[in-house]
C-alpha cells in the first residue's frame, strides 16, 4: 500500500468518565477517500476537530505528511494542506461566491487583507478563483451572493475555497447533510469527479453514497473502531452490521 499522507496513532479524548476517542490508529493513503462511518455519538466528529486541531487528544499523535502535528493549531494545519468542510456551511453569506473562494485563497497564500486591494481584484487570486468555481461547478453563479445559493450550491462554495487552499487532505464533515437527494446526488457525482486528484477523510451517514465514493471505510462505534476495510468487506462483516448497517446492507 501507498504510504500514508495522515497517520494517527493511540488517539484518546475523553470529556469527564465519556470516551469519545479509544485509543484510534487510523491511515488515510494519498488520494484515497477513507471513509469514517458509526451511529450518532460515536466521536466521528470529535475525530475531524482532533486532527484539524480543535480539540486537544488526551493522548495520542497524529502525522501528517511525515510531521508530527499534534501541537499546531488550526491556522498552521491549514497551512500545511489539511482542510475542512463543515456539517454546517461557513461561507460569508454577504460576498459574492468569488469573493468566497478569494478570501480563502488569499489567507492560504499570505496575503494582506487592505481596504483598497479587495481579494477579487487582484488578478492572480481571481484566476485561481474562478478555476476553483469551475471545478466544482459554480463558475455560472461566480457573483451571486452566498445568500442567494441553494443549500447544496453553498456545500459546493465550501469546497471550492478548500480546493483553492491548495489542500493536500480534505476533511469532509458530512458534505450531504441537509440535502435532498437530488443534491446528494449532484455531490456524490462531483466527489466522484475530483476522486484520485485529492486525499479525502469523509464523515457521512449516507450509506448509499459512502459505499458510491469510499476506496476504505472505518467504522468508529462508542469512539473505537470496531473495523476497517473495503466496501464489499465492510458490507459483509457481521460485527459491522450488528453494530451499524443492519442486514438490509449484506451483499447477495
Amino acid at each position: 500500500m501507498t504510504a500514508a499522507i495522515l497517520s494517527i496513532r493511540g488517539l484518546a479524548k475523553r470529556f469527564g468518565a465519556n470516551v469519545v476517542s479509544g485509543n484510534i490508529d487510523l491511515d488515510l493513503v494519498t488520494n484515497e477517500v477513507h471513509a469514517v462511518i458509526g451511529p450518532n455519538g460515536a466521536g466521528k466528529t470529535t475525530l475531524i476537530n482532533q486532527v484539524i486541531g480543535e480539540l486537544t487528544p488526551d493522548a495520542g499523535t497524529i502525522y501528517f505528511d511525515g510531521r508530527d502535528i499534534t501541537a499546531l493549531p488550526v491556522y498552521q494545519r491549514s497551512l500545511l494542506g489539511l482542510s475542512r468542510s463543515y456539517q454546517i456551511t461557513s461561507v460569508f453569506p454577504g460576498f459574492t461566491a468569488l469573493e468566497n473562494v478569494s478570501i480563502a485563497a488569499q489567507g492560504h497564500d499570505g496575503h494582506s487583507f487592505g481596504v483598497w486591494h479587495p481579494a477579487a481584484r487582484e488578478e492572480t487570486l481571481t484566476a485561481a478563483s474562478l478555476a476553483s468555481l469551475q471545478q466544482v461547478g459554480l463558475a455560472e453563479k461566480a457573483y451571486c451572493l452566498a445568500s442567494e445559493l441553494a443549500h447544496g450550491e453553498r456545500r459546493q462554495l465550501e469546497l471550492a475555497m478548500a480546493l483553492v487552499s491548495k489542500s493536500k487532505v480534505l476533511l469532509l464533515d458530512e458534505p450531504m447533510a441537509g440535502m435532498g437527494r437530488r443534491e446528494s446526488e449532484s455531490m456524490v457525482q462531483l466527489l466522484s469527479m475530483l476522486k484520485g486528484q485529492y486525499t479525502m477523510l469523509l464523515i457521512e451517514h449516507d450509506m448509499d453514497a459512502v459505499f458510491a465514493l469510499a476506496d476504505r471505510i472505518s467504522v468508529l462505534v462508542y469512539g473505537k473502531i470496531i473495523a476497517t476495510g473495503s466496501p464489499s468487506e465492510i458490507r459483509n462483516s457481521p460485527e459491522v452490521r450488528k453494530a451499524y448497517l443492519g442486514e438490509s446492507y449484506a451483499s447477495a
